[in-house]
């Protein structure tokens, strides 16, 4: 089934990491101008990049950073065109377990720069290029988490930064884009786990694994073209054209709760 999304020009945030770069290859699969956003892996994303065939450039820049996040729009639309498709997906996830009363300010502002405010600058200036360049069926993807549906012991910066993306920013940016141009559609996904390099780490503890498969009906973790698939789903204006303000959980149905017993 065609996506409509042939030769418009998809900025990837965080396109370096693990399903960063699965959403880049799966953007050019649909023959997209990528734009491969990285912060700090330039090798990763310049790699990605040489596999286009000339449909992809990667970009640098430091998205907690306000000229930065200018720069890099403004170098996007000069070498490949106006950005008419964002998948927000750039953050961290702080690995160690520390909570509320143990985590310091330091960890808490960082959190929330990195996976909240660079999703707010990037999307003022996607929707001031929407307004600029009077673009036709605009679309953005956040990337959320399943933290933000159910919550995460010794994560509550990574917690609340995604709940802040996927319920109050998701509802408010869907509103506001339709009154910039009435095709405008602004979407979630919150995946569950996902095999990345980190989640592979994770999996080595069979215990872990083990207490995180007992919440996933599917007994499974994702893998990245998952989660690429649902970006891709929701950035077509052809295959989900009337959806807008919705947030797509991709975790193999987990839940907050325990549904099967230890090593069932």
């Amino acid at each position: 089934m065609e996506s409509g999304l042939e030769n418009r020009v998809v900025l990837v945030t965080g396109a370096s990491g693990g399903i960063g770069s699965s959403m880049v290859r799966a953007f050019l699969a649909e023959d997209s101008k990528v734009a491969v956003h990285y912060g700090n892996q330039r090798d990763s994303a310049e790699k990605l990049a040489t596999e286009s065939e000339g449909r992809a450039k990667a970009f640098q820049a430091d998205l907690t950073q306000e000229a930065e996040v200018e720069r890099l729009f403004g170098d996007i639309e000069s070498e490949l065109g106006p950005v008419e498709c964002v998948i927000a997906n750039a953050g961290i996830w702080p690995a160690e377990n520390v909570p509320i009363h143990e985590m310091t300010l330091t960890q808490w502002n960082k959190t929330l720069a990195v996976d909240l405010t660079s999703v707010f600058l990037t999307m003022r200036r996607f929707f001031i290029g929407i307004r600029n360049f009077e673009l036709k069926d605009p679309s953005a993807v956040l990337i959320g988490s399943t933290a933000a549906v159910f919550g995460e012991a010794g994560h509550v910066d990574y917690a609340a930064a995604k709940a802040g993306i996927s319920y109050g920013m998701l509802q408010t940016l869907k509103n506001e884009i339709s009154q910039l141009t009435r095709s405008g559609r602004v979407n979630a996904v919150c995946p569950g786990w996902v095999m990345t390099p980190m989640a592979e780490k994770f999996a080595e503890d069979r215990e872990s694994k083990a207490r995180a498969l007992q919440t996933i009906p599917m007994q499974k973790f994702g893998q990245p073209e998952d989660i690429a698939a649902s970006a891709v789903f929701l950035s077509s204006p052809r295959l989900s054209g009337h959806l807008t303000g919705q947030r797509l959980v991709a975790s193999g149905g987990m839940e907050g709760r325990v549904l099967y017993p230890p090593g069932e």
